[in-house]
Order: structure tokens, then C-alpha cells, then sequence
């Protein structure tokens, strides 16, 4: 390597280091604020358990206990009430959910509205399925029509004579007279 290239290599080298560990160092940012947290432990792991299972409305791709949108710090501060308030874990989920609808749930349940979501994934892998099998059987069906007759015309005579077969002496497709 010549002196620039070598120099080139290493910035670059170190550039995508610093990118790497700055994205990294971004992604990891607690969004919890010391101030949301509650003193007590075991209602402090209940309520991030919580927010754990319930979706931000505004990233709709990560959890309120992740995010750190503003609805998201307004939604873990509701759960963090409703269990001061001595709401149970199910009983704080449904306050939520009767606010916002199924869709703030990370796990959303199985209803009839909700069937295409838990159905859809399964129901394309069988059709996919189904699409390649219907491919691959027309894909032999079509190899095998355009074969050509492993056996030669008095070869198949033969097999005919041996097998007491009448009528054409050769396939469908061949220039061989019938047996006299």
C-alpha cells in the first residue's frame, strides 16, 4: 500500500469507530428520567414491566418504556399512578387500552378485528407454499411431456408384444408405423 492509501484506510478506519460508538452511545440513552422513577422497587419493576407490553402512539415500532417521546413519558407516568393508586397490572393495562383502543398493546389480543393480523402471516406462507408447489408440479408435468421416449421404436414393439398390448406400437408423436 502506498503512504495515502494507508492514510486513507485509517481515517476511514477511525471515522467509522466514531460513528459506530456515537450511534451506539445515542441508542442506549435511558428514557426513563430519574424523576419518573418510583421509590418503591417492586411498584418502580411493576410499572416497567408495564410499560414494557404498551406501544408509543407516536413510534409506533417501540415500547412507551423505550421511547422517549413526550406522549410516551406522559403514558408511563399514567401507569406509575394508576399502580400508586393501587390499580392491579391488568386493571392499569385496561384503563390504557380503554383510552387509547387495542392498538397501544405491543401484544395485541385475538379478536375478530384483530384475526387478519394474527391469521395474515400464516395464511401467506400456505398460499406461498401452495404457489410453489402448483409451480414445481406444472414445472414436471411440462419436463415430462417434452421428454423424449427412452426407448427406440423396436424397442417399444417389444415391450407392446411382451406386455399384450394392441394399437400404436410406438408413442404418440413418433413417425414409426403400427405393428402389422
Amino acid at each position: 500500500m502506498t503512504g495515502i492509501a494507508r492514510r486513507t484506510a485509517r481515517w476511514l478506519g477511525r471515522t467509522f469507530l466514531t460513528t459506530a460508538l456515537l450511534a451506539l452511545s445515542l441508542s442506549t440513552a435511558p428514557a426513563l428520567s430519574p424523576e419518573e422513577r418510583l421509590d418503591d422497587p417492586a411498584l418502580e419493576a411493576r410499572a416497567r414491566t408495564l410499560a414494557a407490553e404498551l406501544r408509543c402512539l407516536v413510534c409506533q415500532n417501540q415500547s412507551i418504556d423505550d421511547s422517549n417521546a413526550p406522549l410516551a413519558q406522559d403514558l408511563r407516568a399514567v401507569v406509575r399512578e394508576r399502580l400508586l393508586a393501587g390499580d392491579s397490572n391488568d386493571q392499569t393495562i385496561a384503563y390504557i387500552t380503554e383510552r387509547y383502543g387495542d392498538y397501544v398493546l405491543m401484544r395485541p389480543p385475538v379478536q375478530t378485528n384483530t384475526l387478519l393480523l394474527w391469521g395474515g402471516p400464516a395464511a401467506t406462507l400456505l398460499l406461498g407454499g401452495l404457489i410453489v408447489a402448483w409451480a414445481l408440479r406444472r414445472r414436471t408435468a411440462a419436463a415430462g411431456a417434452d421428454a423424449p421416449d427412452p426407448l427406440t421404436p423396436e424397442e417399444r414393439r417389444q415391450v407392446d408384444a411382451l406386455l399384450g398390448r394392441s394399437g400404436p406400437a410406438s408413442p404418440p408423436g413418433t413417425d414409426d408405423e403400427a405393428p402389422r
